[in-house]
């Protein structure tokens, strides 16, 4: 590959077509602004998407969408965990409800696949919500010859490591990606500010860089293994127009029952059996 940058947004049509023709894959980072502690960065899940999406297509190959920086987070377990965690304050939250963000998905998969991408991986730095962008890359698939993996961090991290919120694991990979977005010797605000615990996790004075770098090379690992890159890629994938995208729509909101991001229980056991059938082990 070219020395040049990964991203959609920065890259002029030539480079484009070259990495294009490359390879035709595009990643999607999804993240989200919510509370990491009184240490840690608001956007330290899209932060994780973004260095992992912009790696793997440096290393793999591959384009960089542009970052989704909304996501799920007052619906269903999400709405329980987040009074919990955070209490009365004002979280600071970056959320839209479910129906938003999975349509917005629905609409950028129907963007990649008109620019001439075969291959889609997106991937969430903000964990829940997984099993509901794969409902939405199913219906794609169903429609269109393309390939889409829809696959959370904290999945591609299993099992060399056990995911948390605002805790070492978390802490530590953005130590790692942007140590200037971390501040350890805060975490004792939890006793003295308003704002409280702030969803901190407990063992975040534990976090380290290295324990970070080891986090993620080992997601970049595990994710080039789930994208496969000795799979075929089709050569001609028709158009969808925007009445082919609505009748997909029709056919997840057909399916609200099993969205997750509505069910008031933890979905992380269907996630992870989920993950287990598009190949992560």
């Amino acid at each position: 590959m070219t020395a040049t940058t990964t991203r959609w947004a920065e890259l002029l049509p030539r480079e484009f077509l070259t990495r294009q023709q490359q390879l035709p894959l595009i990643y999607l980072p999804l993240g989200l602004c919510e509370p990491h502690g009184h240490a840690a960065a608001f956007g330290l899940d899209t932060l994780k998407a973004e260095w992992l999406a912009e790696e793997a297509a440096r290393r793999f190959g591959g384009i960089v969408a542009p970052t989704q920086g909304f996501h799920i987070h007052e619906t269903g377990y999400h709405r329980p965990w987040l009074a919990d965690v955070v209490g009365e304050v004002n979280p600071h939250l970056g959320s839209v409800p479910p129906d938003v963000l999975l349509r917005m998905l629905l609409f950028q998969l129907r963007a990649f696949v008109n620019a001439g991408f075969r291959a889609v991986v997106v991937l969430t730095g903000h964990h829940g919500n997984e099993a509901d962008l794969r409902l939405v890359a199913t219906e794609v698939m169903r429609t269109r010859p393309v390939r889409v993996i829809a696959v959370g961090d904290q999945e591609l991290a299993r099992p060399g490591h056990t995911g948390d919120h605002a805790g070492r694991f978390e802490i530590s990979q953005l130590l790692y990606i942007r140590p200037d977005l971390v501040d350890l010797t805060r975490l004792a605000d939890t006793a003295t500010s308003p704002l409280g615990r702030f969803a901190q996790g407990p063992d975040a004075g534990e976090a380290t860089a290295d324990l970070g770098r080891d986090v993620l090379e080992h997601s970049l690992t595990r994710l080039h293994h789930l994208i496969d890159l000795h799979q075929p890629f089709p050569e001609s994938v028709e158009a969808l127009t925007i009445s082919d995208t609505e009748e997909i729509w029709q056919r997840i909101t057909a399916r609200r029952g099993e969205w997750s991001t509505l069910q008031e229980r933890d979905p992380l056991p269907g996630v992870l059996a989920s993950a287990a059938e598009i190949g992560l082990r």
